[in-house]
């Protein structure tokens, strides 16, 4: 496993509140990370950091085998470069069916009269078709995906991001709102996508977090308090004071 993302020395402040304090992560590719912490702890913050939502006050946040500072880039140019984010609420083309959703996404090239001017090709609904297997929607690629349930529309956000290949995946509480039976479901997609590339999944729900088994980051007031296994932080005496204790 290498090294694909490493945030060192990062701070940020908004109006004198440091919302991350000298963070330091490393992320490899592939793996599946979880990122927990009490509220305010700057876990959205980090997220809006690596795809250039917000620019830090100081610090360096370098991407891939060649070492590309993430801070001379703007959020286009990053997602290009290979992150994707998917946010809490399903952000989804409710009128279009979940055929056209994806092939929306699909790594076409990027230009405005690309997708306008989208043709279909072997290549593309074969790899629409792989990706609604992936996500558990095949005998939903007619439907509309206004008619999706709450956890088929996130899986439908997540399959519309696979389609574009990213190399790091940012997910931001995936499992809230969702059905016993769809969560099963998000943690085998969000594994099964871990496998082949980094996820980074930003999650409340410790039950959650444990199915996905994963290496574990809990932040606190802007910076790493502990990191490991789920086992290894919960029994963390500072991890239970500022967030388990609650």
């Amino acid at each position: 496993m290498t090294t694909l993302l490493e945030v060192s020395g990062v701070s940020v402040s908004f109006d004198g509140f440091r919302a991350i304090n000298n963070l330091s992560i490393q992320i490899a590719e592939p793996e599946l990370r979880a990122v927990i912490g009490p509220n305010g702890a700057g876990k959205t913050t980090f997220m809006d950091i690596v795809t250039g939502k917000t620019r830090p006050d100081e610090g360096t946040v370098i991407w891939g085998e060649r070492s590309v500072s993430l801070l001379s880039m703007n959020e286009s140019q990053i997602a290009r470069a290979g992150i994707g984010r998917k946010f809490q609420k399903p952000t989804v083309f409710e009128d279009q069916s979940v055929r056209e959703n994806l092939a929306m996404a699909l790594k076409n090239k990027r230009g405005p009269f690309d997708v306008l001017f989208h043709r279909k090709t072997p290549q593309g609904g074969a790899r629409i078709r792989e990706i609604a297997e992936e996500i558990g929607l095949a005998d939903d690629l007619p439907r509309r995906a206004g008619e999706l349930s709450h956890g088929q529309k996130q899986w439908l956000e997540i399959g519309m991001l696979l389609a574009q290949d990213p190399r790091l995946l940012l997910v931001d509480e995936p499992a809230a709102g969702m059905t016993p039976a769809e969560r099963q479901h998000t943690t085998d997609l969000l594994k099964r996508a871990a496998r082949t590339r980094a996820v980074v999944v930003v999650e409340h729900d410790m039950e959650f977090v444990r199915r996905l088994g994963c290496k574990v980051t809990v932040l606190h007031e802007g910076s790493v308090l502990a990191e490991g296994s789920l086992d290894h932080v919960t029994a963390n005496q500072e991890v239970i004071d500022v967030y388990l204790g609650r």
